[in-house]
């Protein structure tokens, strides 16, 4: 298989993680094993944990992460479900959380599950093909027209939302919507073509259906809630985001987590549980450099955030 990717960012993500031998990390989404594969050369006589909802990051995996100095774990599933794997390790945290929360080229341009606005395939969008998620197919021929606008507004942050919909609702009761070209269609069919866009007429509509098909604010804002209590002391988080919706909750995440104590100086007790869990070390979101950005245009958007344990 022939699992194509560029991993963004690695240098930094590694240096931020603070990669050290013996260390204990967590690549929460492997893709195509790029962030793992630095990571494992830092941390001989450590382990390696890599997490993947895709099967096919799974099977790849495999076949190009080969470490003889260090231990590698794959799991196929959710990074919501890293406190289980943990403890089916008998760990009781990590040093180091890695998070991309960018799709692979794979998944655009070989999964044939719909992501891609450009490609004419089954109306998946599922990152786990094996799980219980609806698939977009389902989500975009049964919600009712008002869901779909909430879905296209409110994920997708497209201004014509209310007007794909209903064009949607339409053309379903005719006949099923099952393939992303034929949508993709439907889409630029509404959409007002008014000078020149940077981006396809489908962009924002593919994007709002992934992340509502998998979840992805849901379990990356439960995620954030808990990610404290799944780092050894010391230990830190590196998230790499690629839309503002995203970006967001790491933020807001991050400085609820890094909130220090607001009781008065002459209170005996701290009454208000606001002592600081994590010390952020990303005051503002790092970006790619130029160069890497024109190596790799999938970079372009992406923002990386960090903070430690205290």
């Amino acid at each position: 298989m022939n699992y194509r990717h560029i991993s963004v960012m690695p240098n930094e993500a590694v240096a931020f993680l603070d990669c050290k031998p013996g260390k204990i990390i967590a690549d929460c989404t492997l893709g195509g094993s790029g962030h793992s594969s630095a990571i494992l050369e830092k941390i001989p006589g450590g382990v390696l944990i890599g997490i993947d909802q895709d099967i096919a990051a799974i099977d790849h995996a495999k076949n190009v992460l080969n470490s003889t100095s260090a231990e590698l774990r794959l799991f196929h599933g959710n990074f919501i479900d890293l406190a289980a794997y943990l403890s089916e390790m008998n760990l009781a945290g990590v040093d180091g959380i890695l998070m991309d929360l960018g799709l692979s080229l794979y998944q655009l341009e070989a999964s044939g599950r719909g992501f891609s606005f450009q490609r004419d395939e089954p109306l998946d969008m599922r990152m786990n093909a094996e799980g219980d998620d609806l698939s977009a197919e389902d989500i975009v021929n049964t919600e009712s027209e008002e869901e779909l606008a909430r879905i296209f507004k409110e994920y997708g942050e497209e201004r014509y939302a209310r007007r794909i919909a209903k064009s949607i609702v339409i053309i379903r009761k005719q006949t099923r919507i099952c393939s992303s070209l034929r949508l993709a269609h439907i889409v630029s069919d509404v959409v007002p073509k008014k000078g020149v866009s940077r981006i396809h007429p489908a962009t924002r509509t593919f994007m709002a259906l992934r992340i509502a098909v998998n979840k992805e604010l849901e379990r990356l804002d439960a995620f954030m809630a808990q990610v404290s209590g799944l780092l050894n002391p010391g230990g830190r988080l590196c998230v790499i985001s690629f839309h503002s919706l995203e970006d967001r909750i790491v933020k807001h995440g991050l400085k609820a987590l890094a909130k220090t104590c607001i009781c008065p100086s002459d209170f005996p007790i701290c009454v208000c549980r606001q002592q600081a869990k994590m010390r952020i070390l990303t005051p503002k979101a790092q970006k790619p450099s130029e160069a890497e950005i024109s190596a790799n245009s999938m970079a372009r958007s992406a923002k990386l955030r960090a903070a430690e344990k205290i």
